[in-house]
C-alpha cells in the first residue's frame, strides 16, 4: 500500500527517466522491452514526468503501455518547465499551469487518468496550498486519483496535506544519500504517507559500472555531477568496494544489495530503480528476495556517512527540500 490509502504497488517500481533523458543515448525499441519485461516480472509502478525528454518519455511510457493499461500504476509529475529545445524555463505551481500540464499529460500518455500525480519540484513563489488546491481539482474531476509531491520539505508537506491527502513524497534516497532520515522520514510516517526513493543506486554509481568520467558518455547530465567529479569520485570509489565487498559475502551484486538495503528501512519505502535494459529489471527485482541481518545493515549504514559531494549541482540543491 502506497501510504495509508494509496494504491498497491510493487515493492520495486521502475524509473524511466533514463529511457529518454540525461543519461545519454536512446533506444525506443529496448525501453519498450524493458517496461515489458517489468509488467511481466509483477513490476507495476512506472515513473515518468513531462520534463524528462522533455515531453518524449511520456509518449514513450504511453506506447509501451497500451493495452496494458490495467496493469500499471501510473505516476507522473508536473512543475519543471523546460522548452521543446530542452531549456530549463524555471519551476511553477500556478494553479493555471497545473491543469494545462495535466491535461497535455495525459495526451501525451494517451490515458484518461493518472493515476499518482506528483509535483516535481516545490515552487517558492506560489503558496502550496494554491498548488495543492489546483491538484485537488484534478482529483475531483476525475483526470487524476492521488496526489504526490517531491522533494519537499516537512513543513511543505504538513501544509499541502492539511489541503488535501498527500499519498506520496517522491525524494533521492539511497545508500550514499541519508537526508529523509533527517525529520522527512518521521513526517510522512506520521501523516500516512508513502516514500517514493528515486535514484536508490546512487544514479548508477553504487552499481560499480563506473569508476571515472571516461565511463560516462559525452552528453551524461552525471558527467556534472559533483559526485563524479575529481577527488569526491576517488572518495566515493572507496565506498562503492565497501558496498562491493559486502555484496560478495552475499552472493548478489551491489546494485539488489543498494536495493535490498532500502527495503529494509520499512515498508512505506518503495525505490524507483532506473532502467533500459530488461536484464537489468531482472536483476533488479530479485532484490526482493535478499534479507539482510542486522549486522549486514550496520555495516551498510556506515557507508553513507562517507560519501563525498552534494547531490546536485549548486543550482539544484537550491530547488530541493523547500
Amino acid at each position: 500500500m502506497l501510504g495509508s490509502h494509496g494504491p498497491s504497488v510493487s515493492a520495486i517500481g521502475l524509473g524511466c527517466m533514463g529511457m529518454s533523458d540525461f543519461y545519454g543515448g536512446a533506444d525506443e525499441a529496448r525501453s519498450v522491452a524493458t517496461i515489458h519485461r517489468a509488467l511481466d516480472r509483477g513490476l507495476n509502478f512506472l515513473d515518468t514526468a513531462d520534463m524528462y525528454g522533455p515531453f518524449t518519455n511520456e509518449r514513450l511510457v504511453g506506447r509501451a503501455i497500451r493495452g496494458r493499461r490495467d496493469q500499471v500504476v501510473l505516476a507522473t509529475k508536473f512543475g519543471n518547465m523546460r522548452s521543446e529545445d530542452g531549456a530549463f524555463l524555471g519551476i511553477s505551481g500556478r494553479p493555471d499551469y497545473v491543469r494545462e500540464a495535466c491535461d497535455a499529460s495525459l495526451e501525451r500518455l494517451g490515458v484518461d487518468v493518472i493515476d499518482l500525480y506528483y509535483q516535481h519540484r516545490v515552487d517558492d513563489k506560489t503558496p502550496i496550498e494554491d498548488t495543492v488546491g489546483a491538484m485537488a481539482e484534478l482529483v475531483a474531476a476525475g483526470k487524476v486519483k492521488y496526489l504526490g509531491l517531491s522533494e519537499a520539505a516537512p513543513e511543505t508537506i504538513r501544509r499541502a496535506h492539511a489541503v488535501h491527502p498527500i499519498t506520496a513524497l517522491q525524494t533521492e534516497y539511497s545508500l550514499w544519500t541519508r537526508d529523509p532520515e533527517a525529520g522527512l522520514l518521521d513526517t510522512t510516517r506520521t501523516l500516512g504517507i508513502g516514500f517514493v526513493a528515486y535514484s536508490p543506486l546512487g544514479r548508477g554509481f553504487l552499481t560499480g559500472r563506473f569508476r571515472s568520467l571516461d565511463d560516462l558518455a559525452a552528453d551524461d547530465w552525471r558527467r556534472n555531477n559533483p559526485r563524479f567529479q575529481g577527488d569526491n569520485l576517488r572518495k566515493n570509489l572507496d565506498l562503492v568496494a565497501r558496498v562491493e565487498a559486502v555484496a560478495r559475502r552475499k552472493g548478489c551484486t551491489p546494485a539488489q544489495l543498494a536495493i535490498a538495503w532500502l527495503l529494509s528501512r520499512g515498508n512505506d519505502i518503495v525505490p524507483i530503480p532506473g532502467s533500459t535494459r530488461p536484464e537489468r529489471v531482472e536483476e533488479n527485482a530479485a532484490a526482493v528476495d535478499i534479507s539482510l541481518s542486522s549486522q549486514e545493515i550496520a555495516e551498510l549504514d556506515a557507508v553513507g556517512a562517507d560519501v563525498a559531494g552534494e547531490r546536485y549541482p549548486e543550482g539544484g540543491m537550491r530547488t530541493v527540500n523547500r
